[in-house]
């Protein structure tokens, strides 16, 4: 089955579509005006091998905030509705990923209970216009709505852009690592509760 899904969300601060195919070879298509996080959509879309669309628009006059934040909460909305049931999936998944002088560390469980945890030692000084701390409100965003666990951590590092990239990098690879089928439980879903929600 097509593992796929499109959600909008549309607030008095946003207006957000994401179409994501977990199963893709990622590719992107992405309308969106902030330009650091086109890059870093591009980024996990491509290292996740996920197929992403996303229009988006929002009040960037009053800041960055609400724009990133329910990007990620749409963004998890979809992969909480693409996975369905989770029957078959390996549900965990994590990841070490060195960037120059940067090393980032991913871990995911796919386990229906929130939770983020995000060490990522930024400087929150801007990178030329983007707003780094708006980077966490998007992985909360994320988590929450996706259902899942996430540990995210900068090991070390010294440039912001580096530090993020990475953080994007790994979570998209341990994310797809953990969105992938386990051959040997097809049919299971991995939970002893016979359940995840």
């Amino acid at each position: 089955m097509a593992r796929i899904a499109e959600v909008s969300r549309t607030t008095k601060e946003t207006d957000i579509t994401v179409k994501l195919n977990i199963d893709g070879t990622g590719e992107v298509k992405l309308d969106y005006p902030i330009g650091f996080m086109v890059h870093m959509l591009n980024t996990f879309s491509r290292h996740g091998l996920f197929d992403l669309e996303i229009r988006a628009s929002g009040d960037l006059e009053v800041d960055q905030h609400h724009l990133v934040e329910d990007t990620g909460i749409v963004l998890g909305q979809c992969f909480a509705k693409a996975l369905g049931d989770k029957r078959g999936i390996r549900r965990a998944g994590s990841c070490l990923f060195p960037m120059d002088e940067t090393l980032a560390r991913a871990a995911v469980d796919i386990s229906g209970r929130a939770y983020l945890v995000f060490d990522a030692q930024l400087s929150c000084v801007p990178l030329d216009r983007f707003q780094t701390d708006t980077v966490e409100d998007f992985w909360q965003g994320f988590s929450n709505a996706a259902g899942l666990a996430l540990h995210l951590d900068i090991l070390r590092g010294r440039s912001d852009h580096h530090k993020i990239e990475a953080l994007f990098k790994a979570a998209a690879r341990a994310l797809r690592e953990a969105c992938e089928y386990d051959n040997r439980s097809l049919d299971l879903i991995p939970s002893t509760k016979g359940m995840i929600a």
